[in-house]
């Protein structure tokens, strides 16, 4: 019997992708102060205010299209596979980024614990950990996450009190002393602009619960919005002003990558110190595991639709991917030899890919409303909200790439060779059939090598055309049919497509239907229709026995957008996508 993964609840789901976010008290805090002076706490409530609206973008787009892939599971339901690849790109670049960001920040904090660590090979070894704990299982690897969680949360909130005990004790000279201190930015203005730029770092984590929303018991996802936005909105600004009623604002910038340690050694001594940098070093690692969770049903979503290769599919008895986990790991040793973990460059994927990502959600959620409006959802985002959010990740990301015009060129420099790959994939078919005549060109001069490579190529080529789809019609009119040809011969690669019709018992298609599937046949004569007539229901019970009696997946069926009295929600439908 296959073994069937536990579905996750609100704490285990908030936890993993918690992790993520929640880590960025560690870093955020000391970049904003650096740009904002005592403005960054007002700085850090501009960006949890936006995060505020991104609750509703999410909730509104996974709501109605409840499958893994975040921003490329949006894109690919609203436009094309090539536009959703550029944004599951950026996503996996964000997710190689933290993940290789994450280890080294957390080894570089241990590093000051004890000397004798190596760095380089100790976040090596916190990669292999944390790839053996994702091919265990989501479920196993979750408790791992709750653990990390609420351990850092209690660390936390015992600098918090620690912080209003050294106040209680000492008064407000301190933050006196640093209002006094003008803006490191120049005008107030700046300060903001510049601070709330960099603080959107500290959400870094908020889109990697929609990457395993197919993971979550129903009516979770909401909530680890919800949970994730209160503990940025707690956290962040608290420790902020916390830090400039305890230390000077001209000591910060010296203690910029270990601020939360020193304030621990100054309000309350080593001991206070040693627990806050235990804590950085354990939670910072289960930004790791998010990254392994969230970059596994990505890659998985992707691997489904044939953009990756299918070797990755396979699973173990615990429902994990270890190709994909183990493939991953492998991008991330790359990144991490390539950079030397040398924080600047791994900064300059992150930041910008992270940014694009909220972005691309937040351009999906108007694609969501444009093109999909009949399509069922939980909750509505306004267009003034989604606009508000939208521009104001815009703003950051211009922010940030002029204050590190240095982080754009490495982004880059990691960005276009993976696009090129993706879009290597994507038109493998075209490419193969222009191998193919190249390689018939050595038929004179060395036939025994053409013969095979033709015949290698060809079987090549058959195999991927062998895979039918499936489009299920409500008796579409020709111009409805037409793009639904178009699209999938634009982003699909298959020789056959099965027209599908569900009518009610002693209902009979219209003979002028079946003449205009006639005609598509023979305007696209590279692929083959076939017109199918079936009585029934359309439901959840037949697209998954037509799945299974053809070996058809079910994300390689297509429908049109469904009205509000459809009687299913497109998550029971497993995975069926939308065209039209």
């Amino acid at each position: 019997m296959a073994h069937i993964p536990k579905k996750l609840g609100p704490l285990a789901a908030t936890a993993i992708a918690g992790n993520d976010i929640t880590s960025s008290c560690l870093y955020v805090g000391a970049i904003a102060l650096s740009y904002a002076g005592v403005w960054a706490v007002v700085a850090l409530l501009l960006v949890s205010g936006i995060l505020f609206l991104f609750r509703k973008i999410y909730g509104e787009v996974v709501g109605a299209l409840p499958l893994n892939g975040g921003a490329y599971n949006v894109l690919l339901n609203t436009t094309n596979k090539y536009n959703a690849s550029i944004a599951a790109c950026l996503t996996i670049l964000s997710y190689m980024a933290t993940a290789v960001l994450s280890g080294s920040t957390a080894m570089y904090y241990l590093n000051a614990l004890v000397p004798a660590v190596p760095v380089i090979w100790a976040t090596v070894g916190v990669l292999s950990i944390f790839m053996i704990l994702s091919i265990a299982g989501i479920t196993e690897s979750s408790v791992v996450a709750v653990i990390i969680f609420i351990t850092h949360l209690a660390t936390m909130v015992l600098l918090i009190g620690a912080s209003v005990w050294f106040v209680a004790n000492n008064g407000f000279s301190l933050l006196q002393l640093n209002w006094r201190v003008p803006p490191p930015s120049g005008t107030i203005a700046a300060a903001l602009f510049f601070g709330f730029s960099t603080a959107m770092l500290g959400v870094t984590g908020f889109e990697s619960s929609a990457n395993y929303v197919e993971e979550q018991k129903a009516g979770v996802f909401p909530k680890t919005l919800r949970n994730m936005w209160l503990a940025v909105t707690i956290l962040n600004p608290l420790i902020v002003l916390c830090a400039i009623m305890v230390l000077p604002l001209a000591v910060v910038g010296q203690h910029e990558e270990t601020m939360l340690s020193f304030m621990g050694l100054t309000i309350g001594g080593t001991w206070l110190a040693t627990v806050i940098t235990v804590d950085a070093v354990i939670v910072l690692c289960g930004a790791v595991l998010t990254s392994y969770v969230g970059v596994s049903g990505l890659i998985k979503r992707m691997t489904l639709d044939r953009i990756m290769p299918q070797f990755l599919l396979k699973e173990n008895k615990r429902g994990s991917s270890p190709r994909i986990i183990i493939l991953f790991f492998l991008l991330c040793l790359s990144v991490l030899f390539l950079t030397e973990a040398e924080t600047v460059a791994l900064a300059g994927v992150y930041t910008i890919s992270f940014l694009t990502v909220m972005a691309f959600f937040a351009v999906g959620n108007f694609l969501l409303k444009i093109k999909r409006a009949r399509l069922p959802r939980p909750e509505t985002a306004g267009t003034v909200s989604v606009s508000i959010a939208l521009v104001g990740v815009v703003l950051a990301l211009y922010g940030n790439v002029r204050l590190h015009p240095d982080y754009l060129v490495v982004f880059l420099q990691y960005f276009i060779p993976s696009m090129l790959i993706i879009a290597f994939l994507l038109n493998r078919k075209a490419i193969l059939e222009y191998l193919m005549i190249w390689v018939s060109s050595f038929v004179e001069s060395v036939p025994g090598l053409a013969v095979v490579g033709r015949f290698a190529i060809s079987r090549t080529i058959r195999r991927l055309n062998r895979q039918e789809f499936v489009y299920f019609t409500k008796g579409d009119d020709l111009s409805i049919l037409n793009r639904v040809m178009m699209y999938v011969q634009a982003n699909e690669i298959t020789k056959k497509l099965k027209v599908v019709t569900v009518l009610k018992e002693g209902q009979k298609m219209h003979p002028e239907y079946l003449k205009d599937v006639k005609v598509l046949d023979r305007a696209y004569p590279e692929i083959e229709i076939e017109f199918i007539e079936l009585h029934g229901e359309f439901g959840p019970s037949l697209v998954h026995r037509l799945s299974a009696e053809w070996n058809i997946p079910t994300n390689f069926m297509f429908i049109g957008s469904p009205s509000n009295r459809f009687p299913y929600r497109l998550a029971d439908l497993g995975g069926v996508r939308l065209v039209i």
